[in-house]
């Protein structure tokens, strides 16, 4: 018979709690955040802490730690919109340089060679090279976890969606065109194309 190790979270130390929950719920969609400071600053950061919540509206979450390193929290406070940019094999390289720590005046889109594409209903720009992406604005913003190194979730309903056409059946998009990429633990990534069908009981 086999054993399963018990933990009680309140005993973990340090980051073994975070270790365990992002090493099991496995992969993880990447929400690659575009913001603007509000001195106008461009910043890009990707999220594993993020999906889609809800369809109508799209809706989506992401949530960065309240006091790290990245400006994305002070960025959505501040101008209260954000842009989603859909994390595909080609631009992988690109996403992982903007998880680097930057200083707040320094423009992400350019520091990583990305292109940042004016959005049409936001002020936050896109990334270019991106197959899809969505304008997002923000509903609401709650602090969760521990009040020293707990994250925030910042809710936001997108208002503009842009898809590459190739990509597009109507408005079915075609998965493995898209090679979406998922988020595992430590430097590890997996490709979203090894896919399987299941029926939908009914």
């Amino acid at each position: 018979m086999t054993t399963k190790q018990r933990f009680r979270v309140d005993e973990l130390e340090g980051v073994d709690a975070y270790k365990l929950a992002t090493g099991l719920i496995v992969p993880r969609p990447i929400g690659w955040i575009g913001t603007l400071s509000a001195d106008g600053v461009p910043n890009v950061a990707p999220y594993s802490f993020f999906n889609v919540v809800s369809g109508l509206p799209p809706t989506f979450v992401f949530s960065p730690g309240r006091g790290g390193r990245k400006d994305t929290l002070d960025n959505v406070r501040a101008v209260g919109e954000f842009t989603v940019n859909v994390v595909t094999a080609e631009v992988a390289e690109a996403m992982n340089a903007s998880s680097a720590s930057f200083p707040p005046d320094v423009d992400e889109f350019e520091a990583c060679g990305l292109t940042a594409v004016p959005s049409r209903s936001v002020r936050p720009p896109m990334v270019g090279e991106c197959k899809a992406n969505f304008e997002c604005v923000v509903t609401q913003i709650v602090d969760i976890g521990h009040p020293d190194h707990g994250n925030a979730l910042v809710i936001g309903e997108a208002v503009e969606i842009h898809v590459l056409d190739s990509l597009l059946d109507g408005t079915r998009v075609d998965q493995v065109e898209l090679r979406a990429i998922g988020r595992h633990v430590g430097n590890s990534y997996s490709h979203a194309t090894d896919l399987f069908d299941l029926t939908r009981p009914p």
